[in-house]
């Protein structure tokens, strides 16, 4: 698996500034071009590249948080000086986008990070932890792994405290985009559970529920999606017990590992991507890692629903009615609208083992919401205007866009089969809001509730400030941040 970069804190050394081994040095200058005392000295050093740099029109036109480069700057053993443009108070959002940026400026090489007087110092580090991720696993040759960075401050032991738990966090985002961005050849059922396994070593119970006991349990929705393919459907179970003897706050995420449709066949165009419907699995795994890495003080649960929908023999066909765990008949007209089914039995079970304090699930569910909303927010669908609000303040705080959309008995309507319970599928209009009202079929009045459609944010087609092109790990941050906040004892 993918490991951020190593970032250590460290006592500002400006006497042997010049000759530091480090082959990038980075330093900060606010708006007004003021230079502290550490940028003073590489002032001093370069002969004034840097007062000429910030007087100049080019960094007037700079926005916060973007990097001017200085090249082989004479005085200096390093091969360059990056100049960031960031107000030594600094937001914590926009300190990470700094980050970022000079993460993509250094690439592999180390640096020293000279950033003794800005406020959120471990931000700009969380920030450059995040953008460095670049998955090669399925590459041969040599890694690019970038080499260490280390970052001059104030205090380094409150730095290093308060950068901890980001580090923990940036783990689960590592951890939930190489699961996005693997191959569903090496990435099956069975090689997800295992990587789940292996999450006990950090002090999370894990455990495997295979299909005989799928069966047993009355999981035949989530079974019938997988029903056409050579790979075991399974659910795994995740338990943290950080907290009191207060019932877990539970995490329910999709995790088809490849979805061609079954018989509602998808066009080949594009079908590559599908790959990535596993994304709300995903997302509960990182969750699951970031909060165990860093010691939550909570009860969570994390379970995955892991199928592969494939057109074989034994597919199911549209038109077929399954009965779910709950009881409730289901017409299934749409083989492609999948994740809805394998959600209703793995949140039932949760419901009915766990008595969660409160649910959320995520999934790649429709394509109707990146109609909807693009690729810059998820889609939030909850029964409690309390938890939905607390988790929007949350996914605000990470930067994380996410927007709530309605819920109502109108849509519900749609959902009316004539011979059975419900149909999976309610027409084109709303989609992903018949979608959602599908799933709510499945949550319990005393259950608050969200559902996250995270189809347009999982995986996206260009870099953006804290991650490359590919699986972005979106909604890790925000679900620790809700953790943190409402959960934490």
């Amino acid at each position: 698996m993918t490991n951020p970069i190593a970032i250590e804190f460290v006592e500002p050394q400006l006497d042997t500034l010049g000759a530091e081994e480090e082959r990038v040095v980075v330093v900060f200058a606010g708006s007004d071009g003021k230079l502290d005392i550490a940028a003073r000295k590489v002032n001093s050093l370069t002969r004034k590249a840097l007062s000429r740099l910030v007087e100049s029109d080019r960094f007037e036109g700079m926005k916060s948080g973007e990097v001017a480069e200085i090249a082989y700057p004479f005085g200096m053993e390093t091969e360059s000086v990056l100049v960031v443009k960031l107000e030594r108070n600094a937001s914590a959002t926009a300190a990470r986008k700094a980050g970022g940026a000079i993460a993509r400026s250094l690439g592999c090489k180390g640096a020293l990070v000279l950033g003794a007087s800005l406020k959120n110092v471990a931000d700009v580090a969380y920030g450059m932890a995040l953008r460095t991720y670049a998955y090669e696993d399925q590459k041969t040759g040599e890694k690019t792994a970038p080499a260490n960075v280390r970052v001059a401050v104030k205090d380094v032991n409150a730095a290093s405290e308060a950068f901890a738990p980001m580090a923990g966090v940036a783990d689960g985002v590592f951890f939930t985009r190489d699961l996005v961005n693997a191959p569903a050849n090496i990435l099956t059922t069975t090689t997800f559970a295992e990587k789940l396994q292996e999450l006990s070593a950090l002090g999370v119970e894990v455990e495997v529920l295979e299909e005989d006991k799928l069966h047993e349990l009355g999981m035949r929705t989530l079974l019938a999606v997988g029903q056409g393919s050579a790979s075991p459907s399974k659910v795994v179970v995740m338990k943290w017990n950080g907290g009191g003897d207060e019932a877990p706050f539970a995490l329910v995420g999709k995790g088809v590992v490849f979805d061609t449709g079954g018989i509602s066949l998808k066009p080949a165009a594009g079908m590559e991507d599908m790959t990535m419907d596993m994304g709300g699995a995903g997302v509960v795994s990182g969750v699951m890692k970031a909060i165990a890495t860093r010691g939550a003080k909570a009860n969570v649960v994390g379970l995955v629903g892991l199928v592969e929908n494939m057109p074989g023999s034994n597919a199911t066909r549209p038109g077929d009615v399954v009965a779910s765990m709950k009881g409730d008949t289901v017409e299934i007209i749409n083989t492609d609208a999948e994740g809805r089914l394998v959600l209703a039995d793995v949140m039932w079970y949760a419901q009915e083992r766990f008595q969660p304090t409160a649910m959320i699930n995520l999934a790649t569910l429709t394509g109707a919401i990146i109609i909807a909303l693009g690729s810059e927010n998820a889609g939030v669908f909850s029964n409690n205007d309390e938890l939905a609000g607390d988790f929007l303040a949350a996914a605000k705080v990470e930067d994380e866009g996410a927007w709530r959309m309605p819920l109502g008995d109108g849509y519900d309507a749609l959902l009316k089969s004539n011979i059975a319970d419900m149909k999976n599928v309610g027409g084109r209009e709303g989609g992903s809001i018949t979608a959602a009202q599908f799933l709510q079929r499945f949550v319990k009045p005393e259950t608050p509730w969200i559902h996250l459609d995270i189809a347009g944010v999982a995986s996206k087609k260009a870099d953006g400030p804290l991650h490359p092109k590919g699986a972005t790990g979106w909604g890790v941050r925000a679900l620790d941040r809700l953790i943190r906040d409402r959960f934490e004892a």
